[in-house]
């Protein structure tokens, strides 16, 4: 039995074929955790709903910017930009199955793996956060994201402030920082003031700011986070950090990495992509 953390995928179903084929994986005996954003500015968001759904538990996933985007435009809350490609989902004969199937998907992971823990999110988690406080929070957002209440949620959630968390927070600027770190965070100040503007690459941090791995005091540093969103980092393997989109829909790799005997005994593994988009 072999585990699997995969990168951002963006409707890139037939990379995904590749890539599942390449490390000959097989759904009776492998588990394959993706780190969000399975849809958007790829030719074939629709199909990789499909994918997911068809393999049942072998397939795992979380939600990603892109993916909440989908769910906001489904419901009227956020026009597709024109670089969105939804409409293969939107326009689906099965669109609403395929959309009730991903709002019941969570916005954070934790795999027990030979003792030791693996938190997976899309983006990143504040460094006031313990892991435990990670998954907690990613809950209250998974409550309403499941229940009568999204399509209000959706139509609240987007927005640059609060920018910082408090657990004081309540209602929509609560829900709404949750979303923020789990689902687009890259960079912070060192007392965890989220940033959304910049999109560099780490070693290129504006002035004052830091990604959010490198804050000062990171609550969550001791535990292995497997994380996407961030293309121009790429691929990262620290101790203590896996960084896993390598710009597939760009024109990069889907990159994945297979863990063996332990989460420090892991190799990565990835397969070209055609360019969907360019970038800019």
């Amino acid at each position: 039995m072999a585990i699997y953390c995969i990168g951002d995928i963006q409707g890139c179903d037939a990379a995904l074929g590749r890539l599942l084929a390449h490390v000959d994986f097989s759904p009776s005996r492998d588990t394959a955790y993706l780190v969000g954003d399975l849809v958007n500015r790829g030719p074939a968001s629709a199909d990789v709903l499909r994918r997911c759904m068809q393999a049942g538990d072998s397939i795992r996933v979380l939600l990603g910017n892109h993916d909440l985007h989908l769910l906001a435009a489904a419901h009227g809350a956020r026009k597709p930009s024109r670089k969105d490609t939804l409409d293969t989902v939107l326009q689906a004969p099965d669109r609403e199955a395929l959309l009730q199937w991903l709002r019941q998907q969570p916005l954070a992971r934790r795999l027990r793996h030979a003792g030791e823990d693996l938190l997976m999110v899309h983006a990143g988690v504040l460094p006031c956060w313990t892991a435990d406080d990670v998954l907690a929070l990613a809950g209250e957002v998974e409550s309403v994201l499941r229940g009568p209440g999204l399509p209000d949620f959706l139509h609240s959630m987007y927005g640059n402030a609060p920018d910082r968390w408090s657990d004081a927070l309540q209602g929509t600027d609560r829900l709404r920082v949750i979303v923020n770190a789990l689902t687009r965070l890259r960079f912070c100040t060192p007392e965890g003031v989220m940033d959304f503007e910049s999109t560099e690459s780490a070693a290129e941090a504006p002035e004052g700011l830091l990604p959010w791995f490198d804050a000062p005091g990171r609550r969550t540093a001791g535990t292995l986070i497997a994380f996407g969103h961030w293309s121009t980092l790429g691929w990262m393997d620290r101790p203590q950090l896996l960084g896993l989109d390598t710009g597939c829909v760009w024109g990069g790799c889907l990159s994945a990495v297979r863990f063996g005997a332990t989460l420090a005994d892991r190799e990565h593994l990835e397969v070209g992509c055609e360019q969907a988009q360019v970038p800019g």
